[in-house]
């Protein structure tokens, strides 16, 4: 239990240290955002404001990881993940920011990447980790052979995380309080399990994405970017992988799942009958054109994220003997 307060306080701090370092120097380096001109008027305002601060969590991260978990198969497949998607993120932000291509990677070259990572990680965690090729089931408490499509359960559920934080990723302190929220239960879940070098990860993404939140809470003096939306989407993807509960994801990240089936609903509803379901997607500018101020549009997903994380241990408690 000392070694999670450690991790996670390490990680906290050093988010507040390394951000006054390295918010200048994006920003000396004009590496800052483009906002589309179709959303909200009112983010106008935040054109130029520093982004790939993405870097801020994962140096924040790594640290602590390293000093607390040891050499652990799982530790480095976790990180191999969330820093492969953190990559990929820093190339797009890259091309985007720098280069001002604005489509940025093509989306052949995303998902190249991660299907290289999707591959190692359902590779590893089959043959070095024990992890088999069954889906658990929560509530019932069953566990399903997918066999050979167990490889495709990975890339969906790797590409469908970090995608879905991406979404997330539109207003000021979103994506990364959301994100702590759910690393926090991951914790619990990964301890439950008897992974405590996992609980450790937890613990320490948690405490990089909180750090974080004191320069990218409104108004955010840094966005993290892609560098940083899909890296915390492939952290948390690699957990539930590795944990075997690829399926209480859907739970703990509720508001993502939401996020992304709003834009997938909008686009559906637009394209078969020309009419919107939202006033924008995803579903936080919703909120924001229904006259929401931002700070309360954020205020409510973190505590709906709260209220998923808490049901998320509720299902896991009683879909296992002796519970949590």
């Amino acid at each position: 239990m000392q070694e999670l307060l450690y991790a996670s306080g390490m990680a906290f701090i050093i988010a507040l240290v390394v951000g006054p370092l390295v918010i200048p120097v994006l920003r000396r380096f004009k590496f800052g955002q483009s906002i589309r001109q179709d959303g909200p008027v009112r983010h106008y305002a935040k054109a130029g404001t520093p982004t790939m601060g993405g870097i801020i969590i994962l140096i924040a991260l790594i640290i602590p990881v390293m000093i607390y978990s040891g050499k652990n198969t799982e530790i480095w497949v976790a990180l191999f993940v969330t820093l492969g998607n953190g990559m990929i993120g820093f190339l797009d932000d890259f091309i985007k920011v720098v280069l001002k291509r604005s489509l940025g990677l093509k989306a052949k070259q995303k998902l190249l990447g991660q299907i290289v990572m999707a591959v190692v990680l359902a590779y590893v965690a089959t043959n070095y980790m024990g992890r088999g090729t069954d889906l658990w089931v929560p509530i019932v408490d069953i566990n399903i052979d997918l066999g050979p499509l167990y490889y495709v359960l990975i890339f969906l559920v790797l590409v469908g995380t970090t995608n879905a934080v991406n979404l997330t990723d539109g207003l000021d302190g979103l994506a990364a309080g959301t994100t702590t929220v759910a690393a926090l239960a991951y914790a619990v879940i990964a301890m439950s399990f008897g992974k405590p070098h996992l609980a450790i990860f937890c613990v320490s993404l948690a405490g990089a994405s909180l750090g974080f939140l004191k320069y990218n809470t409104y108004p955010a003096k840094v966005f993290m970017g892609d560098t940083g939306s899909l890296a915390l989407g492939g952290a948390l993807a690699a957990v539930a992988v590795m944990t075997k509960t690829e399926l209480l994801l859907v739970i703990v990240g509720g508001v993502f799942v939401f996020e992304a089936l709003s834009v997938i609903i909008q686009v559906i509803s637009f394209k078969l009958t020309g009419k919107r379901v939202f006033r924008m997607s995803p579903i936080h500018h919703h909120f924001e054109l229904s006259g929401w101020s931002e700070i309360k549009v954020v205020t409510v997903f973190w505590l709906t994220g709260v209220v998923f994380s808490i049901i998320a241990l509720i299902v896991l408690a009683v879909s296992r003997v002796g519970g949590i």
